[in-house]
């Protein structure tokens, strides 16, 4: 039924777990709760990425780095209407390309201070973005997850 961890094997029993938490916290979500998901992925790579620095793993660092960057331009800033969606779609667009390009610098320089920036851009667009679930999931017709 399980895996047994094996000692040369990098993938603990606890990722595996967080990633079955991860799917089911996934499944049957509200279009608005799986963005305030993207909005937590961002900031838990982010703050990899800085633990990574302050231990000087400069692969870590790279890796986590590219994948929140990943989770902004596929995850958050792709799916955006930017015809339709009106001001406040193009706004949240020129903030998602300016957090990617805060966030390859601050891999390129190894900047925890860009970091930092990023890491409170992301907890106050997941602040607001929460603040509305109420209504956006009426909006949909669907109560939050």
């Amino acid at each position: 039924m399980f895996s047994h961890h094996h000692p040369g094997s990098r993938r603990a029993p606890a990722a595996s777990y967080r990633d079955v938490n991860a799917s089911t916290a996934i499944e049957g979500a509200t279009p608005h709760k799986l963005v305030s998901l993207l909005f937590g992925a961002v900031a838990t790579q982010i703050a990899a990425a800085r633990g990574a620095i302050a231990r000087g793993d400069i692969a870590d660092k790279g890796r986590a780095i590219a994948q929140a960057v990943r989770i902004v331009e596929e995850g958050l800033r792709a799916p955006l209407d930017l015809k339709g969606g009106g001001e406040i779609a193009v706004n949240l667009g020129d903030l998602y390309q300016y957090l990617v390009h805060r966030l390859t610098m601050a891999n390129l320089n190894t900047d925890d201070a860009a970091l930092v920036e990023c890491a409170k851009l992301i907890d106050v667009l997941r602040d607001g973005w929460d603040a509305i679930a109420d209504r956006a999931d009426a909006a949909t017709g669907r109560a939050a997850a």
